[in-house]
């Protein structure tokens, strides 16, 4: 049996401020329904996943700012630093580990995401 992840519900406090960095990230806008009053769904995907993200109104009890260490991978670290400085996004300096390089960066609400080269630069 095939078990597949499609969705990530993630807590924020600004919908339409959320919907703007993960644009300004890079993700795809999927959906923008206001289903009522007490529901609006977002659901938004980085580019070549068959996973996305949900946040809006009525989608998720957590907390805004309480998910860490959410994990995209791709294969060129150095340009995706690049990139997303280039777009505005606050990341940090590539962190080479023995199992792969990282950036990381936090949206408005302080969700936390880490990009990783799965294979560490220079191997």
């Amino acid at each position: 049996m095939d078990i597949k992840l499609e969705l990530i519900g993630v807590p924020v406090t600004d919908i339409d401020r959320a919907k703007a960095f993960y644009e300004k990230v890079g993700f795809h806008a999927d959906h923008d329904v206001t289903v009522n009053e007490d529901v609006r769904f977002v659901q938004m995907t980085p580019p070549g996943s068959a996973c996305s993200i949900a946040f809006g109104k009525g989608i998720t009890e957590m907390k805004p700012g309480s998910l860490d260490n959410m994990q995209v991978v791709v294969s060129d670290i150095e340009a995706a630093h690049a990139d997303l400085s280039g777009r505005g996004v606050e990341v940090t300096a590539i962190d080479d580990q023995p199992w792969g390089s990282f950036v990381y960066f936090a949206d408005p609400d302080g969700n936390r995401w880490a990009v990783q080269q799965i294979t560490p630069r220079g191997k």
